[in-house]
């Protein structure tokens, strides 16, 4: 999260995107979806304002999220939808980590293992 006084704020309703356990964009960023490059640039929502992402957490005390229209889990094929709710759920337990962390954890270790980068 941002190191001043006031964190992202969400695109869709305006708020302060407080803990990086609520932030769609770290979400992102964690299950390889967005580069590190990319951070600074791209909008931030909370979890929950990001229903189509967030009806693939599978995880308590996460909200069962359901989206209604062509973009619904219940609508994709049901291979696709396992495979994102396996991946967007173990990322949403690592932010669940990284917010809970009481030691510094580097931006570079921040994503699941899969999508760190290895040093050069």
């Amino acid at each position: 999260m941002a190191g001043c006084e006031q964190g992202y704020l969400c695109d869709v309703c305006g708020e302060e995107v407080v803990s990086i356990a609520d932030s769609e964009l770290y979400l992102r960023y964690v299950t390889g979806r967005l580069p590190v490059e990319a951070l600074p640039g791209e909008p931030e929502r909370h979890l929950l304002c990001s229903p189509v992402l967030a009806q693939f957490i599978a995880a308590a005390p996460f909200s069962d999220i359901t989206v209604d229209g062509p973009f619904s889990r219940h609508r994709l094929d049901p291979a696709t939808v396992a495979e994102q709710t396996e991946l967007l759920t173990r990322g949403w337990k690592r932010l669940q980590e990284l917010a809970e962390s009481s030691e510094p954890v580097s931006l570079a270790d921040y994503p699941l293992p899969e999508f760190r980068k290895s040093a050069p």
